[in-house]
């Protein structure tokens, strides 16, 4: 096992690394009392609820199953939360445990930042994407119709278990998704790391322990030192997010759920590697290694078609990342080093709505 530690003051955790973990009494370690309260979904429930729950010696533990989808990450599933927490009679020394996707840990963590104003919370993801970014750095939240993540918190769990073992079951797809995020980690501030992964990416597609763990560590290394030096995304940090305006826009666009977390990144990092190339921060040949790697990994690189540029811009009029009605957007000045938010002429971004991917879609 392998562990790493994001530095937040009193406010720090651990991030453990490895296999057979679950098996492990990991959890145990980090209660903070007598009540604990497992949250699932319905796809990860037949796999792993048992042995997490058998794994438990609390004096109170109890179990939810939520609905799987991106279209459930809402307030009303966050209500069921609250909801079964009232019924057993759990209070603030409760613990809430996210044992799934980056859907169910976002909900949870922000389940587990209102409750009674505020519980701890563990997170066991089950997908790459989860491992890699959305279970580490505190962020909590759920959609509206309207954006992608608009409601939401920052509140750092108590730990991150990430037992690879749980991959093994993990659909091809979704394994591919988390691929996009732990790509994303090279282009924003890691050249070496992107460099490692254009030698590596059959072997992480074939799921091989040592290229996983590996990727998995330097991933959540580098997150944690962004989260460490930026915790409430005031600076730095937003550079995590490169890709995801477009990304968000999608997601939001085509209706949640259609396209993956991972896909729709990997094709958002495509268009802002785009954008980077039109504004003359990246040169051609980087470009093309982005959009080189991202399909070697089996990922869409091209924009649906059912998005028009006019409805792109309006979907990503509705981003955090705006300030004062401003569209702004990461941008990549090479491989592994990215801008803060930036707005961009709106004539060029609208060149790459407009042209990039189209031509060959």
């Amino acid at each position: 096992m392998k562990t790493l530690n994001i530095d937040l003051g009193d406010r720090s955790y651990p991030i453990h690394i490895g296999s057979g973990l679950l098996g492990q009494d990991l959890i145990e370690r980090h209660l903070r009392g007598p009540q604990v309260m497992v949250v699932t979904n319905e796809v990860v429930a037949p796999l792993y609820l048992d042995q997490v729950m058998e794994g438990l010696g609390a004096e109170q533990k109890s179990s939810l199953i939520l609905p799987d989808g991106e279209q459930h990450k809402n307030l009303a599933t966050v209500e069921q939360i609250f909801d079964a927490l009232l019924r057993h009679r759990f209070g603030r020394t409760a613990t809430l445990v996210a044992l799934g996707g980056g859907v169910v840990g976002d909900i949870v963590g922000f389940a587990a930042a209102c409750y009674q104003r505020g519980i701890p919370f563990i997170q066991i993801p089950t997908t790459l994407l989860a491992q890699v970014d959305s279970s580490v750095g505190g962020k909590t939240g759920v959609n509206h119709p309207l954006g992608k993540n608009m409601i939401g918190a920052f509140y750092q769990p108590q730990a991150v278990i990430a037992d690879i073992d749980v991959l093994n079951s993990l659909p091809e797809r979704e394994l591919k998704a988390g691929i996009a995020e732990v790509i994303k980690y090279g282009l924003i501030r890691d050249e070496s790391f992107f460099r490692w992964l254009e030698e590596h990416i059959e072997s992480l597609l074939d799921r091989r322990s040592d290229e996983l763990v590996s990727a998995i560590e330097t991933s959540c290394r580098n997150k944690a030192e962004v989260v460490a030096r930026d915790e409430r995304e005031s600076g730095l940090r937003a550079i995590l997010n490169f890709g995801h305006t477009f990304a968000h826009a999608i997601e939001t666009g085509m209706g949640y759920g259609c396209y993956l977390h991972g896909e729709a990144v990997a094709i958002g990092m495509c268009q802002a590697a785009d954008l980077s190339r039109r504004l003359g921060l990246l040169n051609p040949a980087e470009a093309e290694r982005v959009v080189a790697l991202i399909e070697r990994s089996s990922l869409p690189i091209i924009p649906p078609e059912a998005l028009d540029t006019e409805r792109f811009l309006a979907l990503m009029a509705v981003d955090k990342k705006n300030v004062d009605g401003a569209l702004r957007v990461i941008l990549l000045e090479t491989i592994g080093r990215a801008t803060l938010p930036r707005t961009v002429p709106l004539e060029t971004l609208r060149a790459t709505l407009d042209e990039y991917g189209r031509e060959s879609a």
